[in-house]
């Protein structure tokens, strides 16, 4: 449970730091402060981490159980269908390009067997 809450927390951590960085990056001490926090929130002697997600985390995701739950089942049906559709053209994509790999593959096939007809055969020399 401990190392779920820790791994909840920096990811916020890490969301919010990739906008924040451009902003706050160039205050003195910046990279300094952001590892010290990263050290806080990781220390089992301070317990940042599951400070942060008792205090604000939970709360938060308790309030919207019902929304992220909703969001879920429609990612659900949503990724299915397109999973479905992406599969159907891709399998037209396929059938399309053996199709005209076929096509293309038949004139080649027809002058290797020209190659090989009787009067092609009539023309080498017997030796």
């Amino acid at each position: 449970v401990r190392w779920m809450m820790y791994w909840i927390v920096f990811a916020l951590f890490t969301v919010t730091e990739t906008f924040t960085d451009l902003l706050v990056s160039w205050f003195p001490f910046y990279y300094e402060i952001k590892m010290a926090f990263v050290i806080w929130l990781l220390s089992p002697y301070t317990r940042g981490a599951s400070l942060l997600y008792r205090k604000f985390v939970h709360p938060t995701l308790s309030r919207k159980e019902k929304e992220i739950d909703t969001y879920i089942v429609q990612a659900r049906e949503r990724s299915y269908e397109t999973m479905v559709r992406f599969g159907k053209r891709g399998f037209n994509m396929a059938a399309t390009a053996a199709v005209q790999a076929a096509v293309k593959s038949q004139g080649a096939l027809a002058g290797r067997l020209r190659s090989f007809s009787m009067q092609d055969l009539r023309s080498i020399p017997d030796e």
